[in-house]
């Protein structure tokens, strides 16, 4: 098959087929005429490496499953326990991006939001303080009301 017709069946750019090719992730064969040929191996893997991206692996995770996928001696825990170590990483990641929401969602409770050139935001995120305490902006006076 080729690359064309890789890339249609894998669901794949044919720009992204050759970087993996380049990357060393996939190999395929070059015929007489110099055009790439995939065999059926070769879309299983590309289509193991496309379905993996659109999980959230990294090229060096789908490196590795693909190794796992090439050895026959290779254990079904080895690759559930791979899963879910991404699994655990997204947990962290999702913890993370909550965190940041929070802090987000208080620091715009904290601005005012009218014409003023006063803004809590800003002061909050310019001030050397570790963990970020909030400054409220009250009105065109600018009172503030340090809150831990």
């Amino acid at each position: 098959m080729k690359i064309g017709q890789a890339a249609q069946t894998t669901g794949l750019s044919a720009k992204s087929i050759r970087y993996y090719e380049s990357l060393g992730l996939v190999q395929s064969e070059r015929l007489d005429n110099g055009y790439r040929h995939y065999s059926p191996q070769c879309l299983k893997e590309l289509q193991l490496v496309a379905s993996a991206r659109q999980v959230g692996f990294s090229l060096e995770e789908c490196r590795s499953l693909l190794m796992m996928f090439n050895n026959q001696e290779c254990r079904s825990i080895d690759v559930k326990n791979q899963v879910l170590g991404k699994v655990a990483q997204i947990d962290q990641q999702v913890q993370q991006l909550t965190s940041i929401r929070t802090t987000l969602l208080e620091l715009a409770e904290r601005c005012i939001g009218d014409e003023s050139p006063q803004c809590a935001i800003l002061q909050n995120l310019t001030a050397p303080q570790n963990p970020m305490r909030f400054t409220l902006v009250e009105g065109e006076q600018g009172t503030e009301n340090s809150n831990d």
